[in-house]
């Protein structure tokens, strides 16, 4: 069942670190995020593969947006 990874804070896009179809374990970074010069980690929650990544670097995202999406 797909599962929506959301940013836990308002920030940019500093870096994408999962690309779709890739493999991730619970805890592995998907997209670093940057806000107030500090780079946050956003964790995929479970075990899984990457069906899709809704955001590009440099894109300016709000806590609770969806930034990709776990199946």
């Amino acid at each position: 069942m797909p599962e929506e990874i959301k940013a836990h804070i308002t920030g940019v896009v500093f870096q994408i670190t999962a690309a779709a179809g890739a493999r991730v374990a619970a805890g592995d970074p998907v997209i670093v995020l940057e806000s107030m010069k500090m780079e946050i980690p956003v964790e995929a929650p479970r075990d899984g593969a990457v069906k899709e990544i809704r955001v590009q670097e440099g894109q300016t995202v709000q806590e609770g947006d969806v930034v990709a999406v776990l199946e």
